[in-house]
């Protein structure tokens, strides 16, 4: 057994290789995806008069693929169309997501693309964040509403573990300048908070060129095949982040317990 692949590995890029079984993201035996429709395993129809349809089909987002690959409970916070925006003022509450109940050790959070691409929404950044109050973020942001996100979730399980990921890289120059801006907006709030880390499909992961789509999409969305991907991905980058942050995951089995190990980083 060579465990030097099981270790940081030096030059090593997040998406150089691709465990079968998820690797070390199995460590987390309950996980919260947020997000919108590409959280959702969305899927587009069209019929004979042209009528689009848009339907989530959560068994086959890259959450519940990621739930059968590395054998753990995964949660879909999630619908086609959703913002960071939407979330905090209606959905979540409509959802009981913000119950103590459902609080987990480890949060997916994919929101920005109808934030910033579709709606426009202007982007922000960490100043917009009121670090005493989250009901004081400014709130015309999309930082704002992100933020208050990372912070109602925090004050509930404050040793939770966030994976923060990035919108992939386009084709269309005008939408590749907003979604390096949003991976940027991303590292800063790593930076932010503890415990939190950056899935940065943009610089890492493919480009969704007319190859990718040809291959992954099925219309504006991903087909079976691009969410099965996707999980893979998702896993891949979470098992390099846990390889190379060691001492950041040794305790997770003890988050929500009263236990700790004083000796070790939490």
């Amino acid at each position: 057994m060579d465990l030097r692949q099981y270790y940081a590995i030096p030059g090593e890029k997040p998406l150089d290789r691709i465990p079968a079984d998820g690797g070390f993201a199995g460590i987390f035996r309950k996980i919260v995806c947020i997000g919108d429709s590409l959280s959702s395993g969305e899927f587009e129809s069209l019929d004979r008069e042209n009528k689009r349809g848009y339907h989530d089909m959560y068994e086959y987002s890259w959450g519940q693929y990621l739930a059968r690959l590395i054998g753990s409970e995964v949660y879909n916070f999630s619908r086609g169309g959703m913002t960071a925006k939407e979330y905090c003022q209606t959905f979540a509450d409509a959802n009981h997501f913000w119950d103590q109940d459902k609080v987990c050790p480890c949060y997916i959070i994919a929101l920005g693309c109808n934030d910033i691409l579709n709606n426009r929404m202007p982007l922000g950044s960490v100043a917009d964040i009121n670090p005493d109050d989250y009901t004081k973020n400014n709130e015309a942001t999309f930082a704002g509403w992100y933020g208050r996100i990372l912070q109602r979730y925090r004050t509930m399980e404050p040793k939770a573990r966030f994976f923060l990921v990035t919108l992939p890289r386009e084709e269309n120059s005008e939408k590749a300048v907003l979604c390096k801006q949003h991976a940027e907006l991303l590292h800063q709030f790593s930076d932010y908070f503890d415990y939190t880390y950056v899935i940065d499909l943009f610089q890492y992961g493919p480009v969704y060129d007319r190859e990718f789509r040809r291959n992954f999409y099925l219309g504006g969305h991903l087909n079976p095949a691009g969410y099965l991907l996707t999980s893979r991905m998702i896993a891949s980058y979470m098992d390099f982040i846990i390889r190379n942050c060691p001492e950041d995951f040794a305790q997770v089995g003890f988050i929500g317990k009263p236990y700790y190990n004083m000796g070790a980083k939490w």
